[in-house]
């Protein structure tokens, strides 16, 4: 019998999913047979110039695991790098595959595993942006950069280097959700995300930084009309739930089936 767990955001440190921490790997033997899904902020398909060294090592690592690895992406990560992957079919939805094992799943797709299903919609606003977007096809992006650090104004980032406008979600892709979810009769097991709904937002967010957008408020209204057993989300770097099926996570690692 296989098994799927989650976990919240990793940011390019998968360290979490070693056999020191993630101890239960150990009692696994066919790497198909078991899941460790990522809610966002993968964070490994990042550097502008294509697979660095560090990213091929952690990539290879976690190829060769006894477990497959699934991700939604959040708003860090390197979306024209990511679209450049061809897609794929994979159990019922598209994909795209990072390695035969390392799997970044699809906006708006709807996926079978282990016997249950799973819709899950990547992305998120990034809320780290107060001092600005600047761009990397601006020959006088690094000396902006200086005047903002100068001003200690840290919160900003660059359109191209390490911010993407796709960290939000088009018309097609809410569509292709919608779609997705009317042909399952609104019903899955899991709705998996990086982003919160605005509603579990506003309950989380301390800071009270973060604001609504076109995904949050997507998100409200299709989980209005889905039935769903559990959501699980990251990017606000809590482990906490909401309730008994809404779930934020960010370093626990849960078994979910």
């Amino acid at each position: 019998m296989g098994t799927c767990w989650i976990s919240g955001d990793t940011h390019s440190d998968v360290r979490r999913l070693s056999a020191d921490s993630f101890y239960e790997q150990k009692e696994f033997t066919v790497q198909e047979d078991n899941y460790v899904i990522i809610c966002g902020d993968f964070g490994l398909v990042w550097d502008r110039n294509g697979e660095s060294g560090r990213e091929k090592h952690w990539l290879d690592w976690l190829e060769n695991k006894k477990f497959t690895t699934l991700f939604v992406p959040g708003n860090h990560e390197n979306y024209d790098r990511l679209d450049d992957y061809p897609e794929e079919e994979w159990h019922g939805g598209k994909v795209h595959k990072i390695r035969p094992h390392v799997i970044e799943l699809l906006r708006g797709e709807v996926y079978e595993i282990l016997g249950k299903k799973f819709f899950a919609f990547g992305g998120a606003s990034s809320h780290d942006i107060q001092d600005g977007i600047l761009d990397y096809e601006d020959a006088k992006w690094k000396e902006k950069a200086k005047k903002l650090k100068a001003q200690k104004k840290y919160m900003y980032r660059v359109k191209g280097l390490s911010w993407w406008e796709q960290e939000l979600p088009s018309g097609e892709e809410m569509d292709n959700g919608i779609r997705n979810l009317e042909a399952n009769d609104w019903t899955v097991d899991f709705i998996i995300t990086h982003s919160p709904s605005t509603i579990e937002q506003t309950l989380l967010d301390e800071t009270k930084i973060c604001e609504s957008d076109i995904l949050t408020d997507y998100l409200d209204r299709i989980k209005t009309r889905t039935e769903y057993r559990w959501h699980f989300f990251g990017h606000m770097h809590l482990d906490k739930a909401i309730n008994d099926k809404d779930i934020c996570l960010y370093e626990q690692i849960i078994r979910i089936i």
